[in-house]
C-alpha cells in the first residue's frame, strides 16, 4: 500500500485566517470567502493523502516573544482543528502511529516548525515544542536567526550555524526531533551535516540544477544529504520548479504580496479588495509550469543519489500560485500516476511517495532513544 505523504503545508496560517478544513473552503475575494486555501480535509481524502505535516511558521520579523506566542497560536489551532474533525484527522507523533490511523480510516496531521525563533535562545522551550507535537524544526526561514544563517539575505551573520545552534543540533538529535534544511544558507547546509548525528531532511526545496535559486540545493547537497541518509522531499512552488517562469514572476508576485497586506489590514475596502483581485489575476495569468516539472526534479534527484532519498513536499497554503494540473492537494495522484508513466516500481512509488521520509523521521527517533 502506497502511504503518501505530505511533509510540508502551510495550513495552520489558513486556520488563523478562519478556514474550516472540516468541510471545502469556500474561494473568492470578498470578505468572507477568504481564505483561498489549497487544502481541506475532503480534499486530503480525494487525493489520497494518508499524512501531511502543517507548518507552524513564524516569520524572522517578528520579535522573540512575538514569534514565540505565534507559534503557540498556530499548535493550538491545529489542535482544535483536529479535535473537530476526529472522524476524520488524527494527530500524529510517530510512524506506528500514522501506520495504525492509516488502518483506521484517518488521515495523520503531523506538525513541524518553520523557523527556530520561537525557541528564542533556551533549549527548554525546544523541548516544549517538541512536547506539544513539534517532530521537525526548520532552522531558520528567509532571515538570518539564533541559530544559522538563511539562504534569503545577501549578508550573513554567523557564516553558517552559530554556536547556539550546534546546541540546537544536538538537542534535537537527542530528542529525536528531524533537523529540517530548507531555507539554510549553503554554509548552514554544510555544518548541519557536519554536527547531526542523525540523518537530516529538505521538507520542500527543489533542485538547483534545473532551477538556479538559492532555495534549492546543488547536486552536491543533494549527493552529501543521501549519504547522510536523508531526504529532499520536492517543493511544488513554481518558481522554484523552473527558471523561465520565476523571471515572470517575481515582481508580479511582489505586487500580490503588497496587495494582500494591504487588504488584511482593512478587509471591508472596496478599493483594496478591488486591488487584490487585479494583482491575484496579474500574477495567475503568467502560463504556469506543468505538475510533471515536480517529477523531472524526482528524477534528477534519482539520476543522482537513488529512489531512497527523494519525496514530496508541497508548501500548498504557503505558495501564491501552483503547477498547472496541481491546483490543489485534492490532485496529488496525478504525480503518482505520472511516476508509473516514467516507469517507476511500485516499491519505489511507495518509497518517494512517503516511505522515505518515514523511514528517516523513524531513524531520527530511534537515535533519540537510545
Amino acid at each position: 500500500m502506497i502511504f503518501l505523504l505530505d511533509s510540508h503545508c502551510d495550513s495552520p496560517l489558513m486556520l488563523v485566517k478562519g478556514a474550516d478544513f472540516g468541510k471545502k473552503v469556500e474561494q473568492g475575494y470578498t470578505p468572507g470567502k477568504f481564505p483561498v486555501t489549497h487544502t481541506d480535509f475532503a480534499r486530503m481524502k480525494k487525493g489520497g493523502v494518508n499524512g501531511s505535516f502543517y507548518a507552524i511558521y513564524t516569520s524572522n520579523a517578528l520579535a522573540p516573544d512575538e514569534a514565540t506566542r505565534r507559534a503557540f497560536e498556530l499548535i493550538s489551532r491545529v489542535y482544535d482543528t483536529v479535535e473537530q474533525n476526529g472522524d476524520k484527522v488524527a494527530l500524529t507523533t510517530t510512524v506506528a502511529q500514522a501506520k495504525r490511523n492509516c488502518k483506521n480510516g484517518l488521515i495523520s496531521i503531523f506538525m513541524g516548525m518553520e523557523n527556530g525563533s520561537p525557541i528564542q535562545k533556551d533549549l527548554s522551550m525546544l523541548r516544549m515544542f517538541y512536547r506539544l507535537g513539534i517532530r521537525y524544526m526548520t532552522l531558520t526561514h528567509a532571515g538570518n536567526n539564533e541559530i544559522c544563517d538563511s539562504c534569503a539575505p545577501k549578508e550573513k551573520r554567523w557564516g553558517g550555524v552559530s554556536p547556539f545552534g550546534r546546541d540546537v543540533i544536538a538537542e534535537m538529535n537527542r530528542l529525536g526531533m528531524l533537523i529540517d534544511v530548507s531555507h539554510l544558507s549553503d554554509n548552514s547546509f554544510w555544518d548541519v551535516l557536519k554536527y547531526s548525528k542523525a540523518p537530516v531532511v529538505a521538507t520542500h526545496s527543489c533542485c538547483r540544477a534545473l532551477s538556479d535559486h538559492p532555495r534549492n540545493m546543488t547536486d552536491e547537497m543533494i549527493k552529501a544529504l543521501a549519504e547522510n541518509g536523508g531526504v529532499l522531499q520536492i517543493n511544488f512552488y513554481p518558481a522554484f520548479l523552473d527558471q523561465e517562469y520565476a523571471a515572470k514572476f517575481w515582481d508580479k508576485a511582489d505586487a500580490f504580496d503588497i496587495a494582500d497586506k494591504a487588504w488584511m489590514k482593512d478587509q471591508n475596502n472596496k478599493e483594496l479588495q478591488d486591488a487584490l483581485k487585479i494583482a491575484t489575476e496579474e500574477m495567475n495569468a503568467i502560463p504556469r509550469p506543468s505538475y510533471k516539472k515536480i517529477v523531472d526534479h524526482i528524477d534528477h534527484v534519482v539520476s543522482l543519489v537513488g529512489v531512497k532519498h527523494v519525496g514530496i513536499g508541497s508548501d500548498f497554503d504557503g505558495i501564491e500560485t501552483c503547477p498547472d494540473g496541481l491546483e490543489d492537494i485534492s490532485k496529488m495522484q496525478k504525480i503518482i500516476i505520472e511516476l508509473r508513466k516514467r516507469g517507476y516500481k511500485e516499491h519505489e512509488i511507495r518509497l518517494i511517495a512517503g516511505g522515505n521520509f518515514l523511514r528517516v523521521m523513524d531513524a531520527a527517533q530511534r537515535l533519540g532513544e537510545e
